[in-house]
């Protein structure tokens, strides 16, 4: 009952500094609401005693928070695992959704507490009233949960998205003591600015937001900065700014992205670059045979294509069994296989690879060399059924497309059998990198990506793959990369075999090296 009633007036608190300003309510009553909330909530933590705040048993406890699907944050899981074997306890916060690892499941060290997604089926009033009441809607919950779990002496949050999370988190951070880190992925208002355009008025109230308190952290930590906050004519366009930089720590995921923070909102952030996990790597032709034979069942391409095989042999479009001697080889004619994992986003235009795949098929009808292409997309997302539907209508002999999506340990397995990645990852800001390629890295698979910002830090143009900027560049890629595709000594088997020698640095060792230290200096 105490942990409800703190978690009320936690909420109440943080609402009175985030929605007064909003309606431009006058100072007088918002700070009166402040300081009578502030009051009850410290009497409420007094008869809580000193168990409810951080103390020496809560050392080794760290809280993981993602308002997102946790399935489909491997950056925040990684975290998660990287913790738990430094001997942490963990309790990772998230929305349910995609199957965890079971790395992540059976560890004893990783509690898992979901948080359920609110506000999905809402269809009544304007946009912005539904968005406000699924803020505060998530301010209670997220206050409730971090409140009722065991002081961690950390909390780790994943941003974007930011709102209600920094604001809540490092509400209850203040609270219990626990140290704040905030893991900047991207900046949230760029991703809103896509979604629903540059005015569009939460994307205002966003920038604002973080954008002042990037510029006045010291004003936004003392109650003479909140004084001064809500006296501001400025403050209702000022949202999300309140709570940009009360973060004890921050990790970033591009050096571009650690000089943007340290230069325009004077924020000293530790680059922490997205590395494979140990899952990542190539795999072995015995296991991407079971693999291709399960997927056989459900998509036609990964099917064998000999009509009449003999009793010993077991086929896949890309691999055969022997039964007898349980040697698996590749299928000489084998399709060459291309894989690219989305989240169908708007971030991701994939009408640029079905162009370049209209083209590449043209190749082949007009009597180039080329191998005929499985192309396996995976991913679930908004825009998928948009693409599928594009997909349907395309007519194709060469070419196939399947979309998929595949069990968490199933993903790697398929990464590491395939011969080309593509990447279509247009970061928001310019400032972050895709995972996917990560990971393609990792099990020593080449990628084309479409060029952005920063995106030198992780592909280099001509050693471990290629960049393009139109669908134009990147038919002409597959066809320079799928000429005699199964021969070492051509430019894909130069890209594979730059991968294997650059021995790319692993999540733990590199997690190891940037995050064990900054943990035991907060400490």
């Amino acid at each position: 009952m105490l942990t409800v009633t703190m978690a009320a007036l936690w909420v109440i608190l943080v609402l009175i500094l985030l929605l007064l300003p909003i309606f431009d309510c006058g100072f007088l009553p918002a700070l009166c609401g402040v300081a009578a909330v502030a009051c009850a909530l410290l009497a409420a933590r007094a008869r809580a005693g000193p168990g409810a705040l951080v103390g020496p048993e809560a050392g080794r406890r760290v809280c993981v928070l993602v308002l997102g699907d946790v399935g489909r944050s491997p950056r925040m899981v990684n975290h998660t695992l990287s913790l738990a074997r430094n001997g942490f306890r963990v309790t990772l916060l998230g929305y349910p959704g995609a199957k965890l690892h079971r790395g992540v499941l059976n560890n004893d060290k990783i509690n898992i507490v979901y948080i359920t997604e609110v506000m999905t089926g809402m269809k009544f009033g304007p946009k912005i009233f539904q968005y406000v009441i699924k803020i505060f809607v998530q301010t209670l919950q997220i206050c409730y949960i971090l409140l009722k779990i065991d002081a961690p002496s950390y909390m780790i949050l994943q941003n974007p998205p930011g709102l209600p999370a920094i604001a809540t988190t490092w509400a209850v951070c203040l609270l219990k003591g626990s140290k704040f880190i905030i893991d900047w992925h991207n900046y949230g208002y760029t991703i809103m600015s896509l979604t629903h355009g540059d005015h569009h008025p939460i994307v205002l109230i966003a920038k604002r937001v973080i954008y002042f308190c990037w510029d006045h952290p010291k004003v936004c930590r003392s109650s003479l900065g909140i004084t001064l906050i809500l006296l501001s004519s400025n403050y209702s366009q000022r949202y999300e700014q309140f709570f940009g930089k009360l973060s004890d720590s921050n990790l970033c995921v591009t050096e571009a992205m650690k000089e943007d923070l340290r230069v325009n909102w004077n924020i000293k952030a530790i680059t922490l670059y997205d590395r494979p996990s140990p899952i990542f790597r190539e795999t072995p032709l015995e296991l991407q045979h079971e693999l291709f034979k399960k997927l056989a069942n459900d998509f036609a391409p990964f099917k064998g294509r000999s009509e009449s095989v003999h009793s010993d042999l077991e086929q896949t479009a890309f691999t055969e069994l022997n039964i007898s001697t349980g040697n698996v080889t590749r299928i000489q004619g084998r399709p060459a296989l291309l894989l690219s994992s989305t989240s169908w986003t708007e971030d991701e235009d994939f009408s640029i690879l079905l162009k370049a795949l209209e083209v590449y098929e043209s190749f082949i009808t007009n009597g180039i060399t080329l191998p005929s292409l499985v192309c396996a997309i995976t991913g679930k997302g908004p825009q998928q059924e948009f693409y599928n539907r594009l997909i349907e209508k395309m007519h194709f002999k060469y070419v196939h497309i399947c979309t998929l999506w595949l069990e968490a340990e199933d993903y790697p397995v398929l990464l590491g059998s395939g011969d080309l990645g593509v990447c279509l990852h247009k970061s928001t800001s310019g400032l972050d990198l895709p995972m996917k390629v990560v990971d393609m890295f990792g099990c020593c698979l080449p990628v084309c990506a479409v060029d952005f910002q920063c995106l030198h830090e992780l592909v280099k143009h001509e050693e471990n793959g290629l960049i393009f900027k139109n669908s134009q560049e990147l038919a002409v890629q597959l066809k320079l990369l799928f000429t005699d595709f199964q021969n070492e000594k051509n430019t894909l088997g130069i890209f594979k075999r730059n991968l294997k020698e650059s021995k790319m640095v692993q999540w733990d060792e590199n997690w190891d090296e940037i995050v064990l230290p900054l943990l035991a200096a907060s400490n």
